[in-house]
């Protein structure tokens, strides 16, 4: 299983974040069939004011390239990515079109095993 950290940040106007996390509380069967069938076993969305940070867990052959690949095929998730788009607001130093940005990570932390 692979780990990813992602992190966006919506729109600095409490509408903008109320509305996002509603959202997020009914999010649409046919978009969480998509995220499953790309490879991802657990996503969980964490926010701080109006930073997001998205945890992935994924399958081993897991991959970016052939998730937007699939994402770009299927007009619910392109529907989808357009409604909660208009919440999002790109992060600094990132290229126009980013909403999400991958983190790296620095480090790593795992308790002795008795």
């Amino acid at each position: 299983m692979k780990t990813f950290l992602l992190i966006c940040d919506l729109k600095d106007e409490p509408e903008a974040i109320e509305a996002y996390d509603k959202c997020h509380q009914a999010v649409p069967e046919p978009i969480l069939e998509s995220i499953q069938e790309s490879g991802i076993l657990e996503m969980n969305i964490y926010r701080w004011k109006n930073r997001l940070s998205m945890i992935l867990r994924t399958k081993d052959d897991f991959n970016f390239e052939k998730k937007e690949q699939l994402d770009l095929a299927n007009p619910k998730v392109q529907e989808w990515e357009s409604f909660v788009g208009q919440y999002q607001q790109n992060l600094p130093g990132t290229p126009p079109h980013w909403k999400w940005a991958l983190a790296e990570p620095i480090f790593n932390f795992e308790a002795k095993k008795d």
